[in-house]
Order: C-alpha cells, then structure tokens, then sequence
C-alpha cells in the first residue's frame, strides 16, 4: 500500500500565508535611488543555493535543490520528493552623490517556490519571486513656473514593484541530456505620488500603473560527463500591458479638495528584451563545484523609452565556488557546504551616456536539516556597489542578507507491514 506523507499540506499552508504576505505589500522592497527608472531595479537573487554563488547556476545539475535558474534542471527531481523553498531578505544601502550621504534598510520576503516529479524524467517547479522592487524619495525638487522668475517646490515617491509567478517543466531526453520550458507571468503595480507646493496650496497627484504579460523561455543542459555540463537558456521578448489610473487632490487652508478622482487612462506598453543565457558547472578534488555564467539581454531592440536615460544592452558574468567534504557522511560538519562567489553587471541603462553599472561579491553557508542531504538552511551575504559619484549619478553601496529553508519531503512511500 501506499501512504501520503502529511506534512506537506501544512507547508503548503504555510506558503500559502506567506504568498498572502508578499501579494499584500504596499512597502517598497528596495531603496535604490536606481529603482526611479523604468519598472524600477531588476531582482538578481534566485532561490536558495545559488545566492550564495554568484548568482550563477544555468549549468549547475543538482537533484538535491530547486535550481530555478534553467528549467531543465526540473527532470532531475528524485521519485516521491517534493522539494520546497521559502526565502526572506534584508538589505542595507548607503547613498552618496556629490552633496550628501543617506542609508536606509528594508526587510522582506524574497521567494516561495516549490517542485516535484510527474514522471522518471519529467519535473515541475513553481516559484513566486519579485521580478523588480521600486522605492525612491525625492525631496524639495524646484521648478521654475513657465512664464515667470518664481518657482514652486514639489517631493516625488515612488513605491511597488513586479512580481514574476514562473512554471518550469524539466524532461529528460536522455540520461546526459535534458531540456526545460518555462511560462511566467510578470504582474504587479508601480505607484508614483509627486506632491507640489505653490504659495499657500498644496496639490498631491498619484498616478498607479499597472502591468501584466505573459514571457516564455527555454533551457537546456547537457552531461559530457559526471563531473561536467554545460547550460543554455533563452527568455524571448514580450510586451508588458499597461493602464493607469490618476487623481489630483488640492489641500487649501486645511480643506481637501478631489480635483480628479481614478481616472482610467492607457499606459505605454513596457517591452522586454530577448535574453540568453549560458553556463557550466565543473567538479574536482572530489570536494569541490566551479559554476560560471554568461547572460546577454538585448535591451537595445526593444525600443523602450527612459526620460532620463537609454536602454542599452546589458551583460552580466557570474561565477561560484562550493565547498562540500562529503554531502552523505555521517558526520553534520562533513555535510556543510560553503560558498562563495562574483558578480559583475555592466547594466542596461545609460545616464548622460554613462552606464550604470554594478558588482557583487557573495557568501554563503549550506547546514544541513536532519540526516538527510537535500534540506538545508541556506544562508548567503552579499556586498555590492552600484553607479558612481558623477554628474546627476549616485553611489550606492549595499549589503544584502538572504535565508533560504529548503527542505524536502516525501510524498508517497510504500507502507512496511512487520
């Protein structure tokens, strides 16, 4: 007979609330000068291990984590396991331009994700993940009124973000060769209230767009042997909808005034670029993994508009290392795995012909839960800079704290009958 084990129907509670959680946030998850243009700062963290590695994993093969980085990899799920991921994140920036210095630290979750096996071969990955985080402050912007010698002070916020709710399917074409699909649905809302003071009234306009699509993508990774495999992925190109909703509120000698209340305009789509992806993963001294990526996003081609900057096309190298001494050992300290890792971005957006770009540089911890070798408590930290101190463009320097339960559970096992 067969028997269900039931602790996964509380994880999938606890998911559940904390899916609840992340959809209900109306906090900024980040507090990057950076995220004032476009959909605000693409999220670079994954899911679990690979935080810790550089962000890199599209030729990591591994059957004993969720690698959401190369669809894939999903054929690898053992028979009866559900694998499971729950992540939060704090992050610590600090800001300098050429006048001041300003810090600021945010804390929330940072993925759901889930997997399991259909079939030998076939895999299937579900995971929630911020796709773009959006929170700046601008205070005390002066702008002359057309016309005249005199001015008028106003203060911009802009909060929100996308989320991206992805679906993996891994199949196994043979045994050092396995290719993935993937669908994602990019959704969320970006919130922008610039609030004006001329002479004794003060008028506050907020403007909510929201986005929505659908982006498909591919992967692939190959075994040339135990010890070596190489990875490829693609994300096609794809429109993003948008609609907007605005309202103008006048305060004047204490009274409240709606000037315009929810109007429902059109917004301009948000184009998203082709992007490739590829990588290898190697193994040697019997203790050791060195991963390496590659990732080209044609953010060029999609003709996207930035007031304030162009759109450029972006390259992205990542590199980790991992240490384990014998992930089956008896022995807790024998099944630690440590990590470390590089991350260099040239980035996508050009300011006064200047590329905002940026590096990371990572750690992390694997502990393992209980005697097994496929849950772990991941544990990763990350230093990074960003931009520089030149002309209009800030420097921000960042320190971001990830943990990451991952944890396995068996869902069907053969009852024993003594």
């Amino acid at each position: 007979m067969m028997k269900m084990n039931k602790t996964p129907f509380f994880t999938l509670i606890v998911m559940l609330l904390a899916l609840n959680s992340i959809l209900a946030q109306s906090e900024g998850l980040t507090s990057s000068p950076y995220s004032l243009y476009g959909l605000g700062v693409i999220n670079q963290t994954s899911i679990g291990f690979t935080n810790g590695l550089g962000y890199s994993g599209i030729g990591i093969r591994t059957d004993t984590d969720i690698n959401n980085m190369n669809a894939s990899n999903f054929a690898l799920i053992p028979q009866n396991s559900f694998f499971y991921d729950i992540g939060l994140k704090g992050e610590y920036n600090s800001f300098s331009n050429k006048e001041s210095d300003e810090s600021k630290t945010t804390f929330n979750f940072a993925n759901l994700a889930l997997a399991f096996r259909i079939t030998k071969g076939l895999g299937v990955g579900i995971s929630m993940v911020p796709y773009s985080d959006m929170g700046y402050s601008l205070i005390g912007i002066e702008t002359n009124i057309e016309g005249s010698t005199e001015t008028f002070e106003s203060n911009v916020n802009g909060v929100g973000g996308l989320s991206d709710l992805k679906f993996n399917l891994g199949y196994a074409v043979a045994e050092n060769l396995r290719f993935g699909a993937s669908a994602s649905f990019l959704f969320g809302n970006i919130e922008e209230e610039e609030t004006f003071y001329i002479s004794e009234s003060t008028f506050s306009a907020t403007e909510t767009t929201n986005y929505s699509g659908l982006r498909m993508g591919l992967g692939m990774q190959f075994d040339f042997s135990d010890k070596f495999t190489i990875g490829s992925t693609v994300q096609f190109p794809t429109s993003l909808e948008g609609t907007l909703k605005r309202s103008v509120i006048k305060y004047l000698d204490g009274v409240e005034t709606t000037v315009e209340a929810d109007e429902s305009d059109a917004a301009a789509d948000f184009n998203m670029p082709l992007e490739l992806g590829f990588g290898f993963s190697a193994k040697f001294l019997e203790s050791l993994t060195l991963s390496a990526d590659y990732k080209k996003n044609f953010w060029s081609d999609t003709g996207q508009i930035e007031n304030l900057g162009t759109y450029e096309d972006q390259d992205i190298y990542a590199m980790g290392l991992e240490y384990v001494k014998n992930p089956t050992s008896y022995k807790y300290n024998h099944r630690i795995r440590y990590r470390a890792g590089y991350n260099y971005d040239n980035g996508y957006l050009s300011i006064n012909g200047i590329k905002v770009d940026g590096y990371n540089i990572t750690a992390g911890i694997g502990l393992p839960i209980g005697q097994g070798q496929r849950s772990m408590l991941n544990l990763s930290y990350s230093y990074g800079s960003k931009g520089q101190i030149q002309n209009i463009l800030v420097k921000e320097n960042f320190h971001l704290l990830t943990l990451n339960l991952s944890l396995e559970d068996l869902w069907f096992q053969k009852r024993k009958i003594n």
